[in-house]
């Protein structure tokens, strides 16, 4: 989305500046102040233009539900605009019978009345029906726009995801979607409504008297200009709104998510203040936007209050000229008052549509955001014996800070290859690039022969077991959690995976076994417990290749003795990689690589390794001597 504070217009005052610049960037604070100005820069008001063509184009495919609506709420309107006119002429029938001697005709009154009452009963219903299709329109609208939002999420490269706050992320997926259902629902129905009333109010009143209808008409350019001033003040105001609603979420599951880190530190107090920072930006800038928003009405009040004024007056002067009857006067001064009154909702509904188009601006910039680039059709895989070659590879994820250059090795079918080097090194980086969780940006990974970028990532990451540090459960049993790495795995494979890996041990001596329920924050389970349910659902996929990233940092030293029992057993047959800082755990691998800012600094086994003298042996002399080994 463009950044609001680029090109601001000429009309665009320091008040109106700074709150544009809160909607950019949620460290500057708006002051809440609403002086003159308004207005919005020329970037904005394209956004906006580039908006609603796209709510066009979600509402495309509801053409003739939405025509429906149009009609239905045209017949309403126009129902409900009759109704004074008839009303009036039911005055004049009062009013000829008492100054009649026949008195008042009470057949023509009652059939007035009921004329009147079927009217405004037969507008209901169409209201209530147009209503009822509308919200389907939305609804429906708004299920195909979170399957957009969805589908998204999976094209989407691995780093743009990693550049973005995630509860930014879910605000955008979340509030921003909601927020622009209730704005739809509350406006599309109200402007069209108010819309059509304005036009049959007008001709209305110039079938009945054209000088009154311009009278009427005198406070019309004021209120339209006054919308304006208003209206432009506002949507800056909303887009700071739900900027800082996004940006106060990604600080609060930031915080709940490491909440015991923050108590472990002491931090609660630099955490609320944080928070009570970001919460005044968004009180600053939702009064800002709820303020300007309510404003609108007091305005419109004023003036149909000036217009109503003027009407009874003249209207008053006309009637006892005898230019104008009683009942006609009477149908003016009701569409006088339905004139105002739609007048004002148009301007509150423009107030909450802009607020809508805000959230949907924020929506739209996650949907544009680039994807990765789609698989090519290819031919399936045979059976994969696990040959992996890196040729002369080069990587970074910034353009001006290379990582990995012209990295090559080879990794033979079977073989465990351990990679090792200080932090930062580039060694979770190797295996992302073997995954194309990230694209190379020159050289080529080939499996088996065949380059890794010509293999779709599906069918690619089903031939990859992984294991990372960082474990992740999700809310349910934990059959189902092990069950992840292969759902058309049968009870006694999920059983034999988990004696494997020493999963049955301690689900054994929980009371529903297999059956316990993992919490969403899958705390209720020790970490060393969590990283063993991993590694079984990684084996119980039966991958080709097997990627462990420090999968046993958070295990005992007996659990470790255990499972790299399990793990020799099961990487037989399979191509391993192993990310490990403790060098321990990886003597017996068939190769080490050892990395340093993103080069292959030494390659060989543990005893040549050392025998080199090199920065393996500098490695493996700190630890096993208990000293700290600091790298450059």
């Amino acid at each position: 989305m463009t950044d609001p504070r680029s090109r601001p217009s000429k009309a665009t005052s320091d008040e109106e500046r700074e709150i544009l610049a809160s909607a950019g960037n949620a460290s500057e604070r708006s002051r809440g102040r609403f002086g003159s100005g308004y207005g919005m820069p020329a970037e904005q008001s394209e956004d906006f233009r580039g908006a609603l063509k796209r709510l066009g184009e979600m509402l495309a495919g509801e053409r003739l539900r939405l025509a429906v609506v149009m009609a239905l709420t045209v017949a309403s309107v126009v129902l409900v605009v009759i109704g004074p006119r008839i009303l009036g002429q039911a005055t004049d029938v009062i009013v000829k019978g008492v100054f009649s001697p026949e008195g008042i005709d009470f057949t023509d009154l009652h059939h007035t009345l009921e004329l009147v009452a079927g009217l405004y009963l037969a507008s209901w219903a169409m209201s209530y029906t147009q209503a009822w299709i509308l919200a389907g329109v939305i609804q429906r609208s708004m299920y195909a726009l979170r399957q957009s939002v969805e589908t998204k999420l999976n094209r989407l490269p691995l780093g743009y995801v990693d550049r973005q706050p995630r509860g930014d992320l879910l605000s955008r997926v979340t509030n921003d979607i909601d927020n622009l259902a209730q704005s739809l629902q509350q406006t599309i129905s109200m402007m069209l409504t108010s819309t059509l009333t304005l036009i049959g109010v007008t001709v209305m009143m110039f079938t009945i008297s054209p000088f009154m209808a311009l009278v009427a008409m005198i406070t019309v350019p004021l209120s339209m200009w006054l919308m304006k001033q208003i209206g432009g003040r506002a949507r800056p105001r909303f887009m700071a709104q739900w900027k800082h609603t996004g940006s106060l979420n990604a600080q609060v599951e930031e915080v709940f998510t490491g909440h015991a880190v923050v108590k472990s530190f002491g931090r609660q107090h630099e955490v609320e203040q944080r928070f009570a920072h970001d919460n005044d930006e968004l009180f600053e800038a939702s009064f800002g936007a709820q303020f300007m928003s309510g404003m609108i009405q007091p305005v419109m009040l004023f003036m149909g209050n000036i217009q109503y004024v003027l009407i009874a007056v003249i209207g008053g002067l006309r009637i006892s000229g005898g230019a104008i009857s009683v009942g006609d006067m009477q149908a003016l001064i009701q569409y006088a008052r339905q004139f105002s009154q739609p007048l004002g909702q148009l301007a509150s509904m423009a107030t909450v549509f802009q607020s809508g188009i805000a959230s949907l601006e924020r929506v739209a910039e996650f949907l544009d955001a680039d994807e990765i680039e789609p698989d090519s059709p290819s031919e399936p895989m045979p059976k994969v014996k696990g040959r992996v070659v890196f040729d002369n590879v080069a990587f970074s994820y910034d353009p001006d800070e290379p990582l990995i250059e012209n990295l090559s090795m080879v990794a033979e079918p079977g073989q465990t290859v351990a990679i090792v080097g200080p932090t930062g090194a580039g060694k979770t980086t190797l295996v992302n690039l073997i995954m194309r969780f990230y694209e190379i940006d020159s050289g080529r990974i080939t499996l088996d022969g065949r380059d890794t970028s010509l293999i779709p990532r599906a069918e690619l990451r089903s031939k990859v077991g992984m294991v990372l540090q960082d474990t992740w459960l999700f809310g349910g049993t934990i059959r189902d959690n092990l069950a992840y790495g292969n759902p058309l795995a049968t009870e006694e494979q999920i059983l034999e995976a988990a004696r494997v890996t020493y999963v049955d041990r301690f689900v054994r001596a929980l009371p529903d076994g297999y059956d316990t329920l993992i919490n969403e924050e899958a705390d209720n389970i020790s970490a060393g417990e969590k990283q063993l349910m991993t590694i079984a659902r990684a084996f119980l996929a039966d991958p080709a290749i097997l990627i462990l990233d420090e999968a046993t940092s958070s295990v005992d030293t007996r659990t470790e003795v255990l499972i790299q029992k399990a793990m020799n057993k099961l990487r037989s047959d399979r191509t391993s990689f192993v990310i490990a800082h403790r060098l321990s755990t990886i003597r017996g691998a068939d190769t080490i690589l050892v990395m340093d800012h993103g080069r292959l600094v030494e390659q060989g086994t543990h005893a040549d390794l050392l025998g080199a003298g090199g920065l393996y042996a500098e490695l493996s002399k700190a630890q096993f001597a208990g000293t700290d080994i600091e790298s450059s």
